[in-house]
């Protein structure tokens, strides 16, 4: 049976360069992935990009009110919108590689297990678990429930212990109020903080 996968970690732990190297590996053996990311995450538009410089287009963006599944399938049966129902001659998808899980729903989750159980095929997805006051994330905390496979992907804070927090900045503040999404850009940036380093940061404040 496929299985979902959820692979995770705090900000800069090479999650999209892991995703990106995971899709390498499929197609270095001759197999077709299909690679997703939701429509929120404006950053690089329709392309996955790593911290080290590598960039990819995904094959689709999510929508809020998307159906996965659905979409997924239509993907999969490339020009053929009923390829998949008449079982003609269309390459398999091998995997299917979200980034940025997090920003997906808990309906949309639910979606991405159907693919691995029902439709067979490998689903592996990347994000962080918590924001920045240190809330999970509704896909993310819908994928540590449903996940068959959990995995966390590490990195250090700048004090050498283990990151396991978010943080965010405007100019050169820390800011723990806001709204949950604010994509990385010129006006906000992400740090990720050990516990010890987060609390001094906010005062103690958890949430």
């Amino acid at each position: 049976m496929a299985k979902l996968y959820f692979r995770y970690g705090a900000m800069n732990s090479g999650k999209s360069t892991g995703l990106l190297q995971a899709a390498f590996n499929y197609e270095e053996r001759g197999q077709r992935v299909l690679l997703a990311k939701p429509a929120i995450d404006t950053k690089g538009d329709s392309t996955i990009v790593s911290r080290l410089g590598v960039a990819r287009a995904v094959d689709f963006t999510i929508a809020p009110d998307d159906d996965v599944r659905a979409v997924f399938r239509r993907q999969a049966a490339g020009d053929d919108p009923d390829a998949l129902l008449e079982h003609v001659d269309v390459e398999p998808v091998a995997c299917l590689l979200i980034d940025e899980a997090q920003f997906l729903s808990r309906q949309q989750v639910d979606d991405l297990l159907r693919i691995a159980v029902l439709d067979g095929v490998p689903v592996l997805a990347y994000g962080i678990r918590t924001d920045f006051r240190t809330e999970a994330f509704a896909g993310s905390a819908r994928l540590m429930e449903l996940a068959h496979s959990l995995e966390e992907l590490k990195t250090i804070c700048s004090c050498g212990r283990k990151a396991v927090f978010n943080t965010r900045r405007v100019g050169s503040e820390y800011v723990f109020d806001g709204d949950q999404v604010a994509i990385d850009g010129e006006d906000v940036q992400y740090e990720s903080l050990c516990a010890t380093c987060y609390l001094e940061a906010s005062g103690g404040r958890l949430g």
